[in-house]
């Protein structure tokens, strides 16, 4: 089924690299028109899309990115809040307050700030679709990432309250939780986690993924299908759902100290 957003105006945080740009680039290829925001001056440069440097944690930074692509689209239609970070792989007891507090700047007040953005266009047109990256950690504890799966779970959180909010005017909002989204990000994760239990990634990986039903890792293609077509008239009547793409995640567990032979070859 071929999706055509056709003179969608697309907003992606985030969206000069990884998952961000996957999804930028598959609402261009269904015919939006796509704005996008990142940190990354060097990303910024080289997206082909309407491009600017914002700290979505930044409420100022962020009010005058809105501004300025509401100015240039007239409207949006679709917000795809993804920006987000891991941050730190540690215990609770380790972790300082500041660290704590950044992670949930940046994950759970960037939403709020994008979205409060784009709220009062989309009531006025009556429509609107909201989509917001939360994470399989953000439906199960991950052990070692406090600050990070208490920012996914708040992140579904304020996804069920806008959805309650805003049907009435025609719009919808609906979480993702990637799973383990191949890349840059989790190879960092993995070895992090690995240094912690004094192991390699490479010997790390396939213990993490002992937890996962498919054994498989997923791509930043698959989550951009899925907000692909949760803006689309196809998921016209979806609203306040929390949707996984992580190859069934089911429930985590401590990794393996090591695959049992009957896995092998999984």
């Amino acid at each position: 089924m071929k999706l055509d957003l056709t003179g969608r105006r697309v907003v992606v945080t985030a969206g000069c690299g990884g998952i961000g740009r996957a999804i930028a680039d598959a609402f261009a290829s269904a015919g939006a028109r796509v704005a996008v925001c990142d940190i990354d001056p060097a990303l910024v440069t080289a997206s082909p899309h309407l491009a600017r440097l914002c700290d979505v944690s930044d409420e100022a930074a962020v009010t005058a990115f809105f501004a300025e692509v509401m100015a240039e689209f007239g409207s949006i239609d679709v917000l795809v809040n993804n920006a987000g970070i891991a941050g730190p792989t540690r215990a609770v007891e380790e972790i300082s307050l500041a660290e704590w507090r950044q992670t949930l700047a940046v994950n759970l007040d960037g939403q709020f700030l994008a979205a409060r953005a784009v709220i009062p266009a989309m009531k006025a047109q009556r429509s609107g679709a909201i989509i917001n990256l939360s994470s399989t950690a953000g439906r199960m504890g991950m052990p070692l990432r406090a600050p990070y799966s208490a920012s996914k779970y708040g992140v579904r959180g304020l996804t069920d309250v806008l959805a309650i909010e805003l049907g009435e005017y025609g719009i919808r909002v609906n979480a993702l939780m990637p799973g383990m989204v191949a890349g840059p990000r989790l190879d960092k994760v993995v070895a992090e986690q690995a240094s912690a239990r004094g192991m390699t990634g490479a010997a790390y990986l396939p213990l993490m993924l002992h937890n996962i039903s498919m054994h498989q890792t997923v791509t930043p293609e698959d989550v951009a299908a899925m907000a692909v077509f949760l803006a689309s008239d196809a998921g016209q009547h979806i609203s306040g759902q929390s949707i996984g793409i992580c190859a069934n995640f089911e429930s985590y567990r401590a990794p393996l100290a090591r695959i049992p032979e009957e896995a092998d070859g999984d």
